[in-house]
């Protein structure tokens, strides 16, 4: 790689009432389809910005493309670094508690399924960004 830079990427983190929103990405890492790996692992709708979109036109975009509900409302409540020997992420975590619609698999070679899990009883096998962008939450700090 010649002289590499960050990408940008968006975690939702989608509240209804005391329960999360995760799917299930694939544990082929050719479908789970990130450059941080994370195949097998649970993970918050999200994706990387494309050129020229507004950081919560990314989040309306990603949520609706894998999950096909519609964003209405949501903040900034998390900055995240997460790098590997492949990548380096700076991701932007939303909190969504507006949004339209139940979730479906979308894109069933990438995620396998969407469950609404308890806050106090998340899965441990978390995608590393979207453990930040708890971790940050929980915290009550953004960055």
């Amino acid at each position: 790689m010649n002289n590499p830079k960050p990408k940008v990427g968006v975690g939702v983190m989608v509240l209804k009432g005391d329960k999360l929103l995760l799917g299930l990405r694939s544990v082929d890492p050719a479908k789970a389809d990130s450059e941080l790996h994370g195949e097998g692992t649970w993970t918050m709708p999200g994706g990387k910005m494309e050129f020229g979109e507004e950081p919560h036109e990314t989040a309306a975009r990603e949520l609706l493309e894998e999950t096909g509900m519609r964003l209405r409302s949501c903040r900034l409540v998390s900055v995240s670094s997460e790098h590997n020997g492949d990548a380096h992420f700076v991701t932007l975590g939303f909190l969504c508690d507006g949004f339209e619609g139940e979730p479906k698999v979308m894109e069933p070679d990438e995620i396998t399924e969407w469950k609404w899990f308890p806050l106090k009883e998340l899965p441990r096998n978390l995608f590393v960004p979207s453990r930040s962008l708890l971790n940050n939450y929980f915290a009550k700090k953004v960055y």
